[in-house]
């Protein structure tokens, strides 16, 4: 009885330094909804240009002249995606927060989010960068290796699988560094598929 009670102990205190350490409000639900919302505007984006450019456009390795009505129109295209995804994530995260007791933005999850926001943010401007140059067909890798950092450089303050799925991002953005003409697809691979699969694989693994 007294060898029971000491692991309970021991298990609850381990529970607690993992609560006051790691951001652990984060629902695997948030990447199923990312990915299906990035699929969305994938597909999108290819019924767009390929009315624009034709159904081949995608296999041509030569990029389209960049126009501003495209350009227009993948920017609010992203910005649709991401505020889905981060409007869904809120939402299931502060959903969560509730049954687990921890604040949605304590000093953990500021840390993760500050962890996040230096390599999304260079790649952010990175990619702006490619764009004012007219390098298009470099910033879905580009996309692609900073997310995958981002997820690298945060997972040391939430849940430490994060980083498999930040070492995809990477691997498959390098990949498609090689494949130009098939940046959509890759970014859909990486931004849709993966985040589907990791979401539910953390859902059935942390929540159920």
């Amino acid at each position: 009885m007294e060898n029971n009670k000491a692991i309970e102990a021991i298990s609850d205190i381990r529970s607690m330094m993992e609560r006051s350490s790691k951001f652990i409000s984060l629902s695997g639900l948030t990447g199923v909804f990312a990915g299906i919302f990035a699929l969305a505007g994938a597909a999108a984006a290819y019924f767009y240009c390929a009315n624009s450019f034709g159904p081949h456009f995608i296999y041509d390795h030569l990029q389209p002249e960049l126009k501003i009505d495209v350009l227009l129109f993948f920017c609010v295209d992203a910005f649709l995606v991401l505020s889905l995804s981060v409007g869904f994530g809120i939402w299931l995260s502060t959903r969560k927060s509730k049954k687990t007791g921890q604040s949605v933005l304590d000093q953990t999850a500021i840390r993760m989010l500050v962890n996040l926001a230096i390599p999304l943010l260079t790649g952010g401007i990175f990619c702006v960068a490619l764009i004012w140059h007219g390098i298009i067909g470099l910033i879905a890798p580009a996309m692609l290796i900073f997310y995958g950092l981002s997820l690298i450089n945060a997972c040391k303050y939430t849940i430490v699988d994060t980083r498999y799925l930040g070492y995809m991002e990477v691997i498959l953005g390098l990949t498609s560094c090689f494949f130009i003409g098939y940046g959509l697809l890759f970014w859909a691979l990486g931004f849709g598929v993966f985040h589907i699969l990791y979401g539910l694989f953390m859902y059935y693994n942390y929540e159920k």
